[in-house]
Formats: C-alpha cells, structure tokens, sequence
C-alpha cells in the first residue's frame, strides 16, 4: 500500500543515481517524488511539500532513516557562487576510499597527495600549480607518466574533485570539501583547515581582515552581504568603509600566490614527531640542503611579504585577485 514515507524511497533512489546536486535540483526531485506517490495512492494523502520548513523537516526525516547505515544527506554552499549544494557522505572510515570505484589505488594515493599540497599551500593559497601537481608523481615514485597524471589531474577535474582556474591551479570543489570533509578533518586538523566567520563552514577561498592577527576569515558572497550593512570587522571591530577599494584585504584561496611563486618550492611532507605530533615545511630547491633554523635573510623575506600583502586592495568583481597572507593557525 502506498504511504508517505514511500516519497522517502523514491528520493533516495533519485539522489543515489546523481550524487552531487544543487539544493534546487534536489527540492525539484522532492516535489516530484511528492506528487507521484500522491498519484500512485489509493486516497489522498496529506504530505507537505511547499516551503522552506517543509523541506528542512524532510531532509532531517532522511538523515533519521540514514543514521543506521553511517550516511548523512549534507549540503555545504559552494565558495564562488554562494548556493548550496547537497550529497549522500559517508559518516564514517576512509571516505576517500569511495572514490575506488572510479580510481586505482595508485591513482587514489596521488589525489591524496595533491590534497596534502593544497591544505598545506603557504600564505593560506589553498591551491597547488600545475607544475607542482604533476611533480607529485615523481615524489610518490611512481610509475605513472606525466601523460597519464595528466590524464588522471583531468578527469579530477572532469568529475568535481578538483577545480583548476583559469591559471592553471588546482584547488578543492564544493564536492570533496562536503563528501571528504571527515578525511579533511581527521587528516589535517583545526590549524589548516579554516571556517568563514559569517556561515562557519569551510573556507579555502574568499577575503581576510587586513589587521594584525585577526581571525577573521570569509566566503567572498559572505563578504559582500556582511559589508552592505556593516562597516566594521566583526572580531576585530577595525573599519571596514564600503568602498572595497577604500582599505586592503587580504586573500585567502589561489589570489594569495603569483604565479610561478611555488614551482621552484620543494615540500618536506608532515611527519610525526616523537611526541606525536606533526611537522611540516616548505624551502626553495636550493634550500634543501641548509640547518632547519631560518637564517636572517629568509625571516626578512616572510616579513617582506607580509608586508607586501598589506598594500593589495579588493575588487568587487573579482573573486581571486588577492594577496598573500600567514596562516592564523600558526600565529
């Protein structure tokens, strides 16, 4: 007999042979799994299927019948355009290994690899270059050829794990910061992984406060709602004029690296300490050799480029035309 909880059913059915939809997509496909168990019913049936209440109850009703099997039916807005976007996630164990049914192990292990070079990218870039990520296959060792990394670096792309930018540098897609949020996570930690100050979900691109050690840290569509009726950072209390041009921000995402800035950058992977922690650094090529201490001169760098930083501007209309910034995790 046909029942309101058939909607359920037929909305699971429709969203695992899509896996990763916008929230209009997925409240186009709710109302019609609505109306076609009304149809199918042998009386009418009384199922709420108009406004935003109704929809938010229906997806906790799905995350309910979920909870057994570790699954979650999650949104996140995407960083560029703002609009949420929703995915079926796995809860718990390696989410990464989902992705076997389209990739090799050996082709899993360089995706990851890349992932490790965009979390731990300086300057809060949050991006790796294309020469930096074909790299990556001699630093694993492996036996994939620069065609054939290629090949795998577009089909990332291809299927929405990866973004690549118009110049050429590879990032996270809305669907690997939703479905590998938990590996994110557990992998990475709080000081590589930041929030938006406004909407508090994950940032890899978007503004930051030009003060000093602020933490503040947003989407740049959360940016331009918040600046419309507020003048002022929200941690910090600095001004912020309207006028995007009026004081400097600081990027976060690809606009905090020039080009060609980490293709001569040789990345020492984290490893763990005896106290269990981890470490991580970066040095030029020609560094590589040289004691662990920084030298007068490459402190005066960084200092230089902090410096640096502070004299670029915002442009409204452009998403990912910042500059550098120091990570607030090592602060």
């Amino acid at each position: 007999m046909v029942s309101s909880n058939d909607v359920q059913r037929l909305f699971l059915q429709a969203i695992f042979s899509r896996g990763f939809l916008s929230e209009k997509l997925a409240m186009t496909l709710w109302t019609k799994c609505v109306e076609a168990v009304k149809a199918a019913a042998d009386e009418a049936l009384d199922i709420p299927n108009d406004g935003r209440a109704a929809w938010d109850d229906f997806v906790a009703k799905i995350n309910a019948s979920l909870d057994n099997l570790d699954l979650e039916f999650r949104h996140l807005h995407d960083e560029l355009t703002g609009r949420a976007m929703y995915a079926l996630v796995n809860r718990k164990g390696d989410e990464v290994a989902q992705m076997a049914t389209d990739y090799t192990a050996q082709e899993i292990t360089y995706f990851k690899a890349i992932v490790e070079q965009i979390m731990l990218a300086p300057n809060e870039a949050y991006s790796v270059s294309s020469f930096a990520a074909l790299r990556e296959v001699n630093a694993l060792k492996s036996n994939m050829t620069k065609t054939q990394a290629e090949n795998v670096l577009g089909s990332f792309v291809a299927k929405g794990w990866l973004l690549k930018s118009r110049r050429g540098r590879y990032s996270l897609s809305t669907r690997t910061l939703l479905e590998l949020y938990k590996y994110l996570k557990e992998t990475f930690g709080d000081d590589y992984i930041l929030e938006c100050t406004i909407c508090m979900e994950t940032l890899t691109r978007g503004v930051a406060c030009y003060t000093a050690n602020c933490k503040t840290r947003m989407h740049y569509h959360c940016f331009k709602r918040f600046r419309r009726q507020n003048s002022t950072c929200p941690a910090c209390k600095h001004d912020w004029p309207q006028e995007p041009d009026a004081k400097p921000l600081i990027p976060v995402g690809e606009g905090a690296v020039k080009d060609g800035q980490d293709e001569g950058r040789r990345r020492v992977r984290r490893k763990d300490t005896p106290e269990g922690s981890n470490e991580e650094d970066e040095m030029d090529d020609d560094e590589a050799s040289q004691p662990s201490q920084p030298t007068q001169t490459q402190t005066q760098k960084k200092k230089s480029g902090r410096q640096n930083a502070a004299s670029m501007d915002v442009d409204d209309d452009e998403v990912d035309d910042y500059a550098p910034r120091r990570r607030s995790g090592r602060q």
